[in-house]
């Protein structure tokens, strides 16, 4: 099971803003949006491309490779060119720090 990692104060997140974080190997992308934080991996199932620098609109990542949307919510792949969905991870706040952990494996 992997341990809570902390990403940024809440304070630091503007709404429709990611940071990257790397959570015991994998690159993870935390999102604020109007109704909370939320976390997908960053990386665009269609091709293996960086995700999360994409642009956010509507409560959706736009992979900047080749346009691909993904819901930032569900990690549900939207659009073609990318048929699979992201991994999703569960966020927390603790004393105002954004948390992110990795649950895949547990």
């Amino acid at each position: 099971m992997s341990d809570w990692v902390d990403v940024a104060s809440q304070d630091e997140f503007g709404v429709g803003r990611a940071i990257v974080v790397d959570v015991d190997g994998a690159m993870i992308g935390v999102f604020r949006l109007e109704d909370g934080f939320f976390a997908i991996e960053d990386v665009c199932t269609h091709d293996g491309g960086d995700l999360v620098s994409g642009c956010v609109e509507n409560g959706e990542v736009i992979c900047p490779r080749h346009g691909a949307h993904f819901s930032i919510r569900t990690g549900k792949a939207l659009t073609a060119p990318a048929y699979e969905d992201v991994s999703t991870f569960p966020v927390r706040i603790e004393n105002g720090m954004v948390q992110v952990r990795d649950d895949r494996w547990d």
